[in-house]
């Protein structure tokens, strides 16, 4: 599937527009402030990695329910929540493109 935060796609043209698509994901491990800034912030980069890829997945899922081959537009959101817990979401356009 391409995933792209343009509208467009360079050498396809979009056929049909199908409908808005999301992907959310949270880290459900709280992040814990220690001595250390940069161990916590190591933790931050890492669980908003692995996040970051969870909410992707569910993003390219809904997508592909639709019928899709492709996302444009994509937008992307990340936040720390109050109690430090990691929240992605990803919101764009579920498209099918001819090659």
């Amino acid at each position: 599937m391409i995933l792209t935060t343009t509208n467009s796609i360079e050498n396809f043209k979009i056929i049909d527009y199908l409908g808005i698509v999301t992907g959310v994901a949270i880290n459900e491990e709280k992040l814990a402030m220690g001595f250390s800034m940069s161990k916590y912030f190591n933790s931050v980069r890492d669980s908003i990695d692995v996040v970051k890829e969870k909410a992707f997945q569910q993003l390219q899922e809904n997508a592909k329910k639709l019928n899709a081959n492709a996302v444009v537009g994509i937008k992307v959101e990340i936040e720390l929540t109050t109690h430090n817990y990691a929240m992605v979401s990803v919101t764009g356009t579920a498209v099918k493109v001819a090659a």
